[in-house]
C-alpha cells in the first residue's frame, strides 16, 4: 500500500506562542500532547487527513537521554536559530499494510507509545534538512480523522509539503529517496520555509511569516504528490 502524509512539525519557542498567528488567521486549535520520556510537548492544528504540530522541548535532559538522543530533537530544537532545519515530516500507511518507507530507517520506541507501535526515523539525515519519519502502524488506528477540525478558513485535506532549504548542497540519501518517491518536494529559498498545500473550495493564501516559517495554500485544483508504493 502507498505511504501518505500524516503531519508536519515546526520547532517553536516554549509553549508555542507562535500559535497565535494561526488563531488570528482562523485556524482552530485541536488537542495538545506532552511526550513523557522524550522531553517534548506540542500544540496541534488538525485538518481532514493530517495536522500541523508546533513542537518544543520541555526537559532538555529527557530530550538527550539514551533512548531519545538519536532522534536529534534536542539538536533540531536548540539549533533552530543557528542552522538546523526546524521542520519534521511524518508519513503513515494509507491502509492496513505497513510497508517499508523508501529511505533507510532506525526504529524508535518511546515510552508514551502503546505496545506494538514504533516510529521509524530516517537514518543519517542531514540536520539542515527536515526530519523524516514513518508512523509504522496501520492507518486504520490513526487519530487524524477523529481530531479533524472545521476551520473558518476552508483548508481541507493536506495534499503536499514543499520545504525550502537555504543552501545548495546535494540532498542526503534519505531526502533524495523521499523526493524521488513523491513524498516531499524541496526548493531553494533565502531561509527555511514550509509550504503546505491543501484541497479547498476556494483559493487560500495564508503566509504566517515571520512569526512561523510556514505558508498555507488552498486550491480547488490542489493535487497530492505522487506517493511511494
Amino acid at each position: 500500500m502507498p505511504l501518505q502524509l500524516d503531519h508536519v512539525f515546526v520547532c517553536c519557542d516554549a509553549g508555542a506562542p507562535e500559535a497565535a498567528v494561526l488563531l488570528e488567521h482562523g485556524i482552530r486549535e485541536g488537542t495538545s500532547n506532552v511526550h513523557p520520556g522524550q522531553g517534548t510537548a506540542n500544540r496541534r492544528f488538525f485538518f481532514d487527513n493530517g495536522f500541523l504540530e508546533l513542537l518544543w522541548v520541555t526537559d532538555p535532559a529527557e530530550a538527550q537521554n539514551p533512548l531519545t538522543r538519536r532522534t536529534r530533537l534536542w539538536e533540531r530544537w536548540s539549533g533552530r536559530a543557528s542552522g538546523a532545519c526546524p521542520f519534521g515530516v511524518a508519513f503513515r500507511p494509507s491502509g492496513a499494510e505497513v510497508d517499508a518507507p523508501p529511505f533507510p530507517v532506525w526504529s524508535y520506541k518511546p515510552i508514551y507509545l502503546p505496545d506494538g507501535r514504533h516510529i521509524l526515523f530516517a537514518d543519517v539525515a542531514d540536520l539542515r534538512e527536515p526530519e523524516l519519519f514513518y508512523l509504522a502502524w496501520p492507518a486504520t488506528v490513526s487519530s487524524t480523522g477523529v481530531n479533524s477540525t472545521q476551520h473558518p478558513v476552508p483548508l481541507q485535506s493536506l495534499v503536499s509539503v514543499n520545504v525550502g532549504l537555504p543552501y545548495t548542497a546535494p540532498l542526503s540519501d534519505a531526502a533524495s529517496a523521499a523526493l524521488s518517491a513523491g513524498l516531499v518536494v524541496f526548493h531553494e529559498s533565502a531561509s527555511y520555509e514550509l509550504i503546505m498545500k491543501f484541497e479547498s473550495p476556494v483559493e487560500v493564501l495564508l503566509d504566517l511569516r515571520p512569526v512561523l516559517p510556514v505558508v498555507l495554500l488552498g486550491s480547488p485544483s490542489a493535487q497530492p504528490n505522487r506517493h511511494a508504493t
